[in-house]
């Protein structure tokens, strides 16, 4: 595994995961960002393998007594997921219908987001195709493995995690849940994210809107070059 940190920036991560996965011959990939950070990852990423580009985000449903500890997550996406946390739920005594106003408050949060973000617009299907989930990097992965729980759900052909940098602990116990996970360092001792990076800035809610549109912008005008070529 190549070791490449500290990155200079975002943008730079994702230059270097792009050319990993250009080299899988990924056939109809769609690229889904963890915002606000995965975003510039994936921007990249989309771009070299001429990908749609699209957010997945997931909140965390904590115990109503203890909001910190996650008894589970909801997934957005066009039917959104719930992922629980069984072992949680059972220690607190909980079950699906007493978090359900929590979970119904996350997923507004979502909403909000999204519109936000995307001002609406759908979220992409994945089923059929091959789903690449991004990130600046992953630390614990609790959202991460939330994530990838419902994205096998929903019928994706081929299941790709992509990270420019992530402890090997915490990429071993999501390895399961993946068909294919690039990842270019690993190291050791692994430290916060940030500190694997020259550049890492808070992304703001601009930049991202920026960024999305640039990604969508782009697959427009793939998609009218290739139509002009037949």
């Amino acid at each position: 595994m190549e070791n490449h940190v500290p990155f200079r920036d975002r943008a730079t991560a994702g230059h270097l995961l792009a050319d990993r996965l250009a080299r899988l011959e990924l056939a109809d990939p769609v690229v889904l960002a963890l915002p606000r950070g995965g975003v510039p990852v994936g921007l990249e990423i989309a771009r070299r393998l001429n990908a749609p580009l699209d957010l997945l985000m997931v909140r965390k449903i904590g115990v109503p007594w203890q909001p910190e500890l996650a008894a589970a997550a909801v997934v957005d996406g066009c039917d959104p997921d719930y992922v629980f946390n069984d072992d949680v739920m059972a220690l607190a005594g909980l079950d699906a219908a007493k978090m359900k106003p929590i979970a119904e408050r996350e997923l507004a949060e979502i909403e909000r987001r999204r519109t936000a973000y995307l001002a609406g617009r759908a979220p992409i299907s994945t089923a059929g195709r091959t789903v690449i989930l991004v990130d600046d990097g992953i630390a614990t992965g609790a959202s991460v493995r939330a994530a990838l729980i419902a994205l096998r759900r929903r019928g994706g052909k081929r299941l790709i995690l992509a990270v420019p940098v992530a402890p090997r602990q915490t990429l071993d116990a999501l390895q399961p849940l993946v068909d294919d996970l690039v990842c270019l360092a690993t190291p050791e001792p692994f430290y916060a994210i940030g500190l694997h990076y020259l550049d890492f800035h808070q992304v703001g809610d601009g930049e991202v809107v920026a960024m999305l549109d640039s990604a969508r912008l782009g697959a427009d005008t793939a998609n009218e070059g290739a139509a002009g070529g037949t």
